[in-house]
């Protein structure tokens, strides 16, 4: 039997995928710059974005909210959520493991300690001053998984790496707290940004940050066709002419850029990068050329609608992204672990 039909099937699945996902982006963002505690009907929306001064004419009120406090909130979602998806399928691709997340694996904790840090021994208050903090301590905290995961009989392996991440992650944690908790002024910065915030998201700082997440993305999305080879195991990665040095290297660097960016945004957002590849990876497969792009689409809609979401379920109070997220990752992650095929991958 011809196996063309299969891949022509296989083929129209994932784009399929990939048009579904620029449409909810699309709808997602559209509901994100209408949605909060004061709705904005869509006509005065897509005025406001089309035409911005007759829109300050006729409804100034719609056109601050728009322009001022959801254009920049949405398009913080949206980078935050591809940097960490792309980082968390980056993860899972370079570990072989099912768990892998910065969130989980100690880069975004590495990242938050280093932040705390900066604010409260060293006064740095700006955020395009403390991400190159947040960039050492979220490729500390990546080195230092791989290190603890690798002692012991057997080397690396995912279970091993997982409860490395996550005892690593309450390490610093706890360290992070113990800081905070003897620094007032740290603490008053840390509160909402600790719970994954996109409130009051700065054009400015998103501006300086998009070059760090542009060099992310672009080592993450040409490491697919090696991780791909990769994933066969290391000894037939080299047979194949791939420097397996050079693609941990390469995936390393961009989890860093991505990961620790994002946290430097918006705060230790846990579970997309665990959550969303997984989705995809239900439609792509394991092919990191089609898993990556397709990642980099559907974890800003996560993203996006775990933010609307906490903006209408307490108003006129808000509930953090990050908070949301957690509520729907939490028991994915669960279901994974009970997974024992998918723990042994």
């Amino acid at each position: 039997m011809s196996t063309a039909a299969p891949v022509r099937s296989a083929a129209a699945a994932r784009t399929g995928l990939m048009i579904t996902a620029i449409a909810l982006l699309a709808i997602l963002s559209v509901i994100s710059l209408a949605v909060g505690s004061k709705t904005v009907p869509p006509g005065e929306v897509l005025q406001a974005l089309l035409d911005r001064p007759a829109a300050r004419l006729a409804s100034p009120q719609a056109e601050a909210i728009v322009w001022g406090v959801r254009v920049p909130r949405t398009v913080c979602a949206v980078l935050v959520g591809l940097a960490l998806g792309l980082a968390g399928a980056l993860m899972q691709g370079l570990t072989r493991n099912p768990l892998a997340d910065p969130g989980l694996l100690g880069v975004s904790a590495g990242a938050s300690l280093a932040i705390v840090v900066a604010v409260a021994a060293l006064g740095v208050t700006a955020a395009s001053g403390y991400v190159w903090f947040a960039l050492a301590g979220s490729f500390a905290g990546a080195v230092a998984v791989q290190v603890l995961g690798s002692l012991g009989q057997g080397g690396a392996t995912p279970v091993k790496i997982a409860l490395a991440g996550i005892a690593l992650t309450f390490l610093l944690g706890s360290c992070t707290s113990a800081i905070v908790l003897r620094q007032p002024e740290a603490l008053d910065r840390f509160r909402f940004w600790s719970a994954g915030s996109l409130t009051g998201a700065d054009p400015a700082l998103l501006w300086r940050m998009a070059p760090f997440l542009a060099v992310g993305v672009a080592l993450a999305m040409t490491a697919g066709p090696a991780l791909n080879s990769l994933a066969l195991g290391e000894d037939t990665a080299i047979a194949l002419g791939r420097r397996v040095g050079a693609i941990r290297f390469q995936a390393v660097l961009a989890v860093t850029l991505l990961a620790g960016t994002a946290v430097a945004i918006a705060g230790p957002i846990v579970f997309i990068g665990l959550v969303v590849p997984h989705v995809a990876r239900l439609v792509t497969g394991p092919d990191h050329r089609w898993l990556l792009p397709a990642t980099a689409l559907l974890a800003p809609c996560l993203l996006l609608f775990a933010d609307i979401v906490g903006r209408v379920i307490a108003r006129p109070e808000e509930v953090q992204a990050g908070i949301v997220v957690a509520f729907i990752g939490g028991p994915f992650f669960i279901a994974l672990v009970r997974r024992h095929r998918a723990v042994e991958l």
